[in-house]
């Protein structure tokens, strides 16, 4: 009687186990077709953008446009002003990658004081300027290769 009782608590425990597998992969998955929801918090997605960020001032020698130089987009522009550009597959991206190896909301460069930072949004195969996989928001100078899976960018003047 208590061995059926110890097959019968494994069985349901394994199946339980299986189900809590299965529910972490579709919350996964479905992250990754819809794109993470934004962490900014109510109160501060209420204030208007043009109060939260302050507009930087433009200075010699600043990048002006973005260019991809290698990958499927190879010789595609965009022209930079102030505000944040978007790179991923999301369709409402400033530059929608057509790369396998790039997230939804994979990549931003965001104007500063400066020039421009790129920040990583979390992607699944990481963003790299140079060698060096960027893990929090990094400066990038102009000429500077920014890598997403096997799209290569630069920052020109």
């Amino acid at each position: 009687m208590g061995s059926a009782l110890v097959v019968a608590l494994l069985k349901y425990g394994l199946l339980a186990l299986l189900w809590v597998f299965v529910l972490l992969a579709v919350r996964t998955i479905r992250a990754d077709l819809l794109g993470k929801p934004s962490a900014v918090p109510q109160a501060a997605a209420a204030v208007p953008k043009a109060a939260r960020q302050p507009k930087p001032q433009r200075k010699k020698g600043v990048p002006r446009v973005l260019v991809v130089t290698e990958g499927a987009l190879q010789g595609t522009t965009v022209t930079l002003s102030t505000v944040p550009v978007t790179l991923g597959r999301a369709h409402d991206s400033t530059l929608v990658l057509t790369d396998d190896y790039a997230s939804n909301k994979h990549a931003r460069l965001v104007p500063t004081a400066d020039g421009w930072s790129l920040e990583d949004l979390g992607s699944t195969n990481g963003t790299y300027l140079g060698a060096t996989k960027v893990s929090r928001p990094t400066p990038v100078s102009v000429g500077s290769a920014i890598r997403i899976g096997k799209t290569v960018l630069e920052l020109r003047s």
